[in-house]
């Protein structure tokens, strides 16, 4: 309902609210790759219900028509098939394949799981695009702000300057320092406006909105928790399961392979009627008198047959590719180990991630207390003249620096925050 209101909002107006929730929504219901990872979904659906159809009777209909020129001569008769005709139908069952039906089903049932699992791994990619762009661009929008409140400040320096020099009691010096302040001030404050529109095209890529919405987030700089208690258990992750799969579909391969040395047995029934087949000749009474006569030829024929087929000699090349089926085995285990580790240590980095990005929020929020105390000082004697005003401009420089590492620290962690739940597989 949410989607389709922010919908609608973005078609009459272009221009849109959205919490980080929003946008995690949007995201979800405009990805391409989130539709993708539904088709695939589907299509593993359907292979597990074809699949299934191999353990199901075959029917199957036929029809035949022949037009044969000249007729055939047959010890004296003539056999005619102008318009001869043949229709049935046949069923076939197998009933022992060497397990191969039942691998194949439960190889597509491995793929419906790994779809699933492949799907919830877009989701979870998907959303933490979502909120890396989301943040971002609170970010910028943050340090936009500030850097108008630090031009405003220079603003009303530069207009007590001015006032002073016109009463002959400041220096033109200080004046040109200001200007020049400011100068930079303004060029950083375009550069902010340029990053803010930037990041506003990724956020607008990121949910699938049309690239000219204007957009206007609803959260703001957050306070930053203590960290929550963190473990590195990857065992909800989605890539760890899709590994897994993949050993128990080399495990199925293994099977189906051994399934080729094994015997086939399969039964058939069918029925088939044919007609319009014609013999003519002729045929003499008691008195040596021949009569011709034109016989005509349609019945239906019922055929039940059971088959079976057994591999005798093929050189070893079946026993070969269980050999090689078994080293895929191997090989998918050996993915297994290999990526658990690195999987295990993207985890714990996150962790770490979490934990240094809260410090260095608090650093960050110790820095600003500092900042700003050291800047209302500077400005109380700055205009008891009792510093110089080359101490004011370094004191709001690092009242500046101060805002904008705690902007980025406290955006940061947010991110961060969102990594841990995606490397831990539980970022829904």
């Amino acid at each position: 309902m949410c989607i389709i209101a922010c919908c609608s909002q973005v078609a009459a107006s272009s221009s849109m609210e959205l919490s980080q929730d929003d946008c995690r929504q949007l995201a979800i219901a405009n990805s391409e790759q989130m539709k993708r990872a539904d088709n695939e979904l589907r299509q593993a659906q359907l292979e597990k219900e074809i699949a299934f159809t191999s353990f199901l009777p075959k029917i199957d209909a036929s029809a035949t028509a022949v037009y044969l020129l000249p007729d055939l001569d047959m010890m004296g008769m003539e056999l005619q098939m102008r318009g001869m005709y043949m229709a049935g139908l046949t069923l076939t069952q197998p009933l022992y394949t060497g397990g191969k039906i039942r691998t194949g089903n439960k190889l597509a049932k491995i793929g419906i799981q790994s779809a699933e699992q492949q799907k919830r791994k877009t989701r979870m990619d998907v959303i933490a695009d979502a909120d890396n762009a989301y943040w971002s661009y609170i970010a910028v929008l943050s340090k936009v702000k500030m850097l108008e409140t630090y031009s405003a400040q220079m603003d009303t320096l530069l207009h007590q300057v001015e006032t002073a020099v016109k009463a002959g009691m400041g220096i033109e010096n200080d004046l040109l320092r200001i200007g020049t302040k400011h100068s930079e001030i303004n060029y950083q404050l375009q550069k902010a406006r340029n990053g803010a529109d930037l990041c506003r095209l990724a956020l607008c890529n990121a949910t699938g909105l049309p690239f000219d919405t204007d957009i206007t987030p609803t959260d703001t700089l957050p306070t930053a928790d203590l960290p929550p208690v963190m473990d590195s258990d990857i065992s909800s992750r989605p890539e760890l399961a899709l590994l897994q799969a993949q050993v128990e579909a080399k495990e199925q391969q293994i099977k189906m392979t051994r399934a080729d040395m094994l015997p086939q047995i399969a039964i058939s029934a069918g029925y088939s009627y044919y007609g319009n087949i014609k013999v003519n000749g002729t045929t003499a009474d008691n008195q040596g008198n021949y009569t011709p006569f034109t016989q005509e030829y349609k019945d239906g024929i019922g055929l039940i047959m059971a088959s079976v087929s057994i591999p005798i000699l093929h050189w070893g090349e079946n026993t070969k590719k269980v050999k090689k089926a078994k080293i895929d085995l191997h090989n998918a285990q050996l993915d297994l180990q290999r990526n658990s580790r690195l999987l295990d240590i993207e985890a714990r980095q996150t962790i770490l991630n979490v934990t240094d990005g809260y410090n260095l929020v608090q650093t960050a929020i110790n820095g600003c207390q500092q900042a700003d105390e050291n800047l209302r000082t500077m400005k109380a004697r700055y205009k008891a003249s009792m510093c110089p005003l080359t101490d004011l401009l370094d004191a709001q420089s690092q009242w500046q620096q101060a805002q904008s590492n705690h902007i980025e620290a406290i955006t940061q962690y947010k991110i961060y925050i969102t990594e841990y739940l995606r490397a831990t597989g539980r970022l829904e």
